[in-house]
């Protein structure tokens, strides 16, 4: 009874560690084989019988009965004396089976046999959940917010697996409460010690092809494809789609009527704003699809160098440069070309001066963010709307009054 009662407190784990009663069984015989290899130096004359439906067991040791004195290895021997004690009527050169009781192993033993059985479901656990993972690397998984902590979220699934979401691996605009569910992708599985850490990402780019994949029935059943994807997480990304069949406007099918469709995708993303261009193998026009929603005049290719010069007028730079440079900087990534803005038909006005012959009285990082905008000379900047530069630049609108004074005394005096 003192096995099967064990047998019983063991299985206790089979419901924590959700391992079925089966391998808990083989587990089990593997620690108690162990167990008596160091108490008895081997086990290969010991027979374990389990039972996986009832979870019980048995340990019987066999002897072969030798005359009293002649017992070389008491492993493997038993005198006769000792035999007939068992049962009264052996005799020399049969075989002796006697059941193996846990208190015949000692206390100590016993202990040891439990921390070692730990340790192994541990082990089987962190194997098949390293695996389990390994094989989700790639696919949005959904999972509860357990605690928020500094530099991380901590994430429990359904099954009690614990999930890590690193605060780089989090749109800057993420804010979590305990008990919300969050989405985002597996991003990747690490062995710290025995035990996997599982990554989670919402910055991936892939984290956002997959939304398109769960979101938009076409990309799911292959009628479109998602060429490339860039992102600036939480501020804007630029995604290249394409259909194999000509019937299919891949652009409108993701984006769908009045952005219906997309918009559950930029929540998501904490209102990240999502370009959708039609991909085509025309670099030209490649090019200047990516730098929508700019319109683009002509662009010159440098294949060699992956370099293009893309000409657009004076009203359309910054829109192809964006706010903080994002636009030009994603049309650069999605493309895989180094994208540089000319200005074209501007007649150079005699009375025009370069933005940078202001260093004097100009802070360099206010003339880096009327860059930003495409905006470098006086007269660029002098003909602008106040409201709008404010609402383009990081700047105040004291300071770019006090910028436009100090143009206009310049190019006025």
């Amino acid at each position: 009874m003192e096995n099967i009662a064990l047998i019983e407190s063991f299985s206790e784990f089979k419901d924590d560690k959700l391992i079925d009663r089966v391998t808990l069984m083989v587990i089990l015989e593997d620690v108690f084989r162990n167990a008596l290899k160091k108490k008895y130096g081997s086990d290969d004359n010991f027979d374990i019988i389990i039972n996986p439906d009832k979870g019980d067991m048995e340990i019987w040791r066999n002897r072969v009965v030798v005359a009293d004195g002649e017992v070389e290895d008491p492993n493997s021997e038993i005198s006769l004396s000792d035999a007939r004690k068992i049962e009264p009527d052996f005799e020399v050169g049969e075989d002796v089976s006697e059941e193996v009781k846990l208190i015949d192993l000692g206390r100590r033993a016993i202990l040891a046999l439990r921390q070692n059985l730990i340790s192994k479901i541990h082990e089987h656990d962190n194997t098949n959940l390293y695996k389990q993972f390994k094989d989700l690397i790639g696919d949005i998984y959904t999972a509860e917010v357990h605690h928020v902590r500094p530099k991380m979220v901590v994430l429990m699934d359904d099954d009690g697996n614990e999930i890590v979401l690193p605060k780089d691996k989090q749109i800057p605009n993420d804010f979590f409460k305990k008990g919300e569910n969050v989405r985002g992708i597996i991003e990747n599985v690490e062995l710290k010690g025995n035990k996997p850490q599982i990554i989670m990402s919402r910055t991936s780019p892939l984290f956002l092809e997959k939304l398109f994949e769960q979101e938009i029935p076409e990309v799911f059943d292959g009628l479109i494809n998602v060429k490339k994807v860039v992102r600036i997480p939480g501020e804007k990304a630029k995604v290249a789609v394409d259909s194999y069949d000509d019937r299919i406007d891949p652009v409108g099918a993701c984006v769908g009527m009045k952005g219906a469709r997309i918009h559950g995708i930029v929540r998501e993303l904490g209102n990240e704003n999502i370009d959708v261009i039609n991909y085509t193998t025309n670099t030209q026009l490649y090019i200047t699809r990516a730098l929508s929603p700019a319109k683009v005049s002509s662009v010159k290719i440098d294949e060699e160098n992956k370099k293009a010069e893309v000409f657009l007028k004076i009203e359309e730079v910054s829109k192809a440069i964006g706010r903080n440079g994002q636009n030009i900087k994603l049309a650069s990534q999605l493309t895989g070309y180094e994208l540089d803005v000319i200005r074209e038909g501007i007649v150079e006005e005699e009375d025009d001066v370069e933005l940078r012959e202001f260093t004097d009285e100009i802070d360099e990082w206010i003339i880096e963010e009327f860059e930003k905008i495409g905006l470098d000379t006086a007269r660029s900047i002098i003909d602008q709307d106040v409201q709008d530069l404010v609402r383009r630049t990081d700047l105040e609108e004291e300071t770019i009054l006090d910028v436009i004074r100090i143009l206009k005394e310049e190019l006025e005096g």
